[in-house]
């Protein structure tokens, strides 16, 4: 069983965690900075990533952390931060791609992007496309992308994939989650394949207690709460299996991380179950090509 206590220090090591200005990213932050490593925390709101940044200060004075822009909904403003961060350093140990949104109403990215696909999932592959070569030339490096429960329902709707027909949430949403998961399979099977070292693996937080479900409707969020809270664990325990993903000697690429109790809502982290659709090589090979012409860059995997 995997247990944080028994990580040595990772002094010397750099992180980047998208979202981590709340939730699962804030938490995640914080435990790394615990561990001594340097932490990049990648946030839309500048001000909200500072607030956090002194939240965790006051926990870990020894916090080495800096607070960049990034906007996962702005091919643009991606672009911006991977240079930004490049002229700074040399190396990245760990791209944490953590960031994302459920369920709001209809939405787009500046690309005109549905927003969960845009956010959840084309931002993410544009980034690290672009933080490749600096990943892969880093020794011990690894990728751990955030899928979901909701992956286990997700279908890829190539037929309207920006929910221009249609909008439904919760598909959209389990479309997005279905996709970092796939993205996550089909990166590690060509890093391999390629001969990187630099591994790419998934987690999911379960069911945890942040501020991701601020878009369900508030009068049924109230009135299930008391089952809610039942079935539920904290933002700390949601943020354990990606720091398992991240820091645990025995993961191997294309493993799946999250809770291990009941129907994996909650519990200690372990490894997760992949639903057979998610390996499905033919959608998992379209959805890739897709995501390289809408970003506007090809991935280039080369030892």
């Amino acid at each position: 069983m995997f247990d944080i206590n028994k990580v040595p220090s990772q002094k010397g090591r750099i992180a980047i965690i998208t979202g981590a200005n709340a939730g699962l990213g804030e938490e995640t932050s914080r435990i790394f900075a615990e561990k001594d490593m340097k932490v990049i925390m990648a946030c839309r709101n500048q001000k909200r990533g500072e607030e956090a940044k002194r939240k965790i200060l006051a926990k870990v004075p020894k916090a080495d952390l800096e607070v960049m822009q990034l906007d996962l909904s702005s091919l643009e403003s991606i672009q911006a931060f991977v240079e930004d961060y490049k002229s700074n350093y040399s190396k990245l140990d760990l791209l944490i791609n953590n960031a994302g949104i459920m369920v709001p109403p209809l939405m787009r990215t500046k690309e005109n992007f549905e927003i969960q696909f845009g956010v959840n999932h084309l931002g993410h592959f544009h980034l690290t496309n672009l933080l490749l070569p600096t990943i892969t030339g880093t020794e011990n490096s690894r990728i751990v992308i955030l899928s979901s429960l909701a992956h286990q329902r997700g279908k890829i709707y190539f037929d309207d994939l920006n929910w221009e027909k249609s909008y439904s949430k919760w598909e959209a949403y389990g479309q997005s989650k279905l996709a970092n998961l796939m993205f996550t399979l089909d990166l590690d099977e060509k890093l391999k394949a390629s001969g990187h070292k630099t591994m790419s693996v998934g987690a999911h937080p379960g069911v945890a207690r942040t501020s991701l479900a601020r878009h369900f409707n508030k009068l049924t969020y109230l009135f299930l709460y008391p089952v809610f809270f039942f079935m539920t664990h904290t933002a700390e325990k949601g943020a354990m299996p990606t720091v398992m993903a991240a820091l645990d000697d025995s993961v191997q690429g294309g493993e799946y991380f999250g809770p291990t109790g009941r129907k994996e809502m909650k519990g200690a982290p372990g490894r997760a179950e992949i639903m057979p659709h998610a390996k499905d090589k033919e959608v998992r090979d379209i959805l890739w090509s897709v995501s390289e012409e809408l970003s506007g860059k090809k991935f280039q995997i080369v030892k």
